[in-house]
């Protein structure tokens, strides 16, 4: 159905092809090949940028705000085949381009093996991931990018694990064997219950000085959707009841992308062909872009 036409009422998306510079960039990384579930998250950033029309670009304060006048927003397309190594050449290649380009590069997956090049193209010396899972087995699939940052990175371009910071890592999500793993390399963790006990603002300014940390340091923030309760996101495979409330998703991206430090995020692990009716998963994710581009916005 189409959606009705408002001069005062300007819609989301829509915006134009990255040219030259701008505050932020839209790129679809829409990697599958690799998932250990059945997946059609490659058909997921059309969606996303679908979804973005039915939201304004509006913060309403006081005063309101409209994204669209005070940040230059531009979308790069889609990276071709991101999966296998080609793919993934491709895909880190494309974003250090548009790294150098802007401020913040929002990268629209496809499964979570999108952050693996989106963090090495944006040269990031620190990682936060807002994620129901480690993310830390063995090989190479949407279960292993954190464990492929820190051991399988091309050589100086490898994170430290101190520099790690997994928001929302939840029970019977994970095994004890890669809980051991990121206990020894000296990951943050921060469970979902931990977040729940102390505090959205707490746990985000701990994030961010850990990922932070360093001269000329550059964070990248892995949004894993499945994060949430299965209730709020249908269209995400892993997700579990009793995650993230959609409220709570989006109060930790802004809240962490309103530090300078972030120069890179990736939105994951939705399967817009495997959504309820309703797009509820992808409309999620479509505000999850916008609320990083709020935080851009904001930031002083």
């Amino acid at each position: 159905m189409a959606l009705s036409y408002d001069p005062l009422w300007p819609r989301g998306g829509d915006w134009p092809a990255f040219d030259t510079r701008a505050d932020a960039i839209l790129l679809g990384v829409p990697t599958w090949r690799t998932s250990l579930s059945p997946t059609g998250a490659h058909a997921t950033p059309a969606a996303i940028r679908e979804a973005l029309r039915r939201y304004s670009p509006t913060l309403v304060g006081p005063p309101a705000v409209d994204l669209n006048e005070v940040l230059r927003i531009a979308d790069a397309g889609d990276v071709h085949e991101p999966d296998g190594d080609e793919g993934v050449a491709r895909a880190i290649a494309r974003v250090s381009e548009l790294s150098a380009a802007s401020r913040l590069v929002i990268a629209l997956g496809g499964d979570n093996s999108l952050t693996y090049p989106v963090a090495l193209g944006a040269a990031a010396t620190g990682l936060i991931t807002i994620d129901a899972h480690f993310d830390l087995r063995d090989g190479v699939s949407n279960g292993s990018p954190v464990r492929r940052l820190v051991e399988d990175a091309p050589e100086g371009s490898a994170i430290d694990p101190t520099r790690i910071v997994q928001i929302g890592i939840a029970d019977f999500a994970n095994s004890a064997a890669y809980a051991r793993r990121a206990a020894d390399w000296g990951i943050r963790v921060i469970t979902l219950d931990e977040v729940r006990r102390r505090g959205i603002d707490d746990v985000i300014a701990e994030a961010v000085e850990i990922a932070g940390a360093g001269d000329a340091a550059r964070v990248h923030l892995d949004i894993d959707v499945d994060a949430c309760d299965r209730a709020a996101t249908p269209g995400c495979p892993a997700s579990v009841p009793g995650g993230f409330a959609a409220w709570e998703l989006r109060a930790i991206v802004r809240g962490i992308a309103a530090d300078a430090r972030v120069v890179s995020a990736d939105i994951a692990e939705v399967d817009a062909t495997a959504d309820d009716e309703d797009a509820r998963t992808v409309r999620l994710a479509a505000l999850c872009v916008l609320e990083l581009l709020a935080a851009l916005a904001e930031r002083a």
